[in-house]
């Protein structure tokens, strides 16, 4: 029988955020926000490590001290600044820890389940190879426009109910499967033929700015009260 596929979890966590000051380590409802993904990956059992790459001394102090089985990567000086593309900062990881397969998610997403990572996992694992590598999205119903003011997925001179309308997807940045020949030959997470994974829109709420914080605060505190 062949052994299960290696797979191992990325977390790219910088010291430095540009719109919310130490947003990765920064306490939301009683603890650091980093500790919500790794609490949801350590939780599923076909990650076979969980992997967080960072150059932030909190976030190290911290993980040693809470997360003794999570792996650190310290990121290179030539790999912090803000321009630099998160792919090249992945091929980087790829290189200091082999898998088969890796799943990238950030610590901005608290609110992704664990049971949700796990069902992404055996989505990929039963569509591969047909589906090179796997992404999470939101389904979106409503009327988008570009910036011309051209409408894209609808008529405005049909005025259908916008449960009716054809959905769209955002790419949410919470989850992504691929393959270490995926990303070194596209530099990219993304391969030649994708598999878009629908969550839940709370769970696929990304911290973007404050406003996001404070709201994803909210939404946790009442998830975790139970209300």
């Amino acid at each position: 029988m062949a052994h299960p596929p290696k797979i191992v979890a990325l977390v790219p966590m910088r010291h430095h955020s540009q719109r919310v000051p130490g947003k990765n380590y920064r306490p939301m409802a009683g603890k650091p926000l980093f500790t919500y993904i790794l609490e949801s990956l350590l939780a599923c059992p076909q990650i076979s490590q969980v992997v967080v790459d960072t150059d932030s001394e909190p976030i190290i102090e911290g993980i040693r001290e809470h997360f003794p089985t999570v792996k650190l990567i310290l990121r290179p000086p030539e790999l912090r600044a803000d321009e630099i593309s998160m792919n090249e900062i992945l091929a980087f990881d790829i290189s200091q820890v082999q898998a088969d397969f890796y799943l990238q998610t950030h610590s901005t997403n608290p609110l992704l389940k664990a049971a949700t990572i796990q069902k992404a996992i055996q989505t990929f694992l039963s569509k591969t190879p047909a589906y090179d590598s796997l992404f999470a999205v939101t389904r979106l119903q409503v009327r988008l426009y570009d910036q011309l003011g051209r409408a894209l997925n609808h008529n405005p001179a049909i005025l259908l109910q916008t449960q009716d309308l054809p959905p769209v997807y955002m790419e949410n940045s919470c989850i992504y499967i691929f393959s270490p020949s995926t990303l070194l030959q596209h530099r990219n997470r993304l391969g030649e033929r994708p598999y878009m994974f629908e969550i839940d829109p709370i769970e696929g709420w990304d911290i973007d700015n404050e406003l996001d914080f404070s709201i994803v605060e909210f939404l946790l505190g009442k998830m975790t009260s139970g209300v």
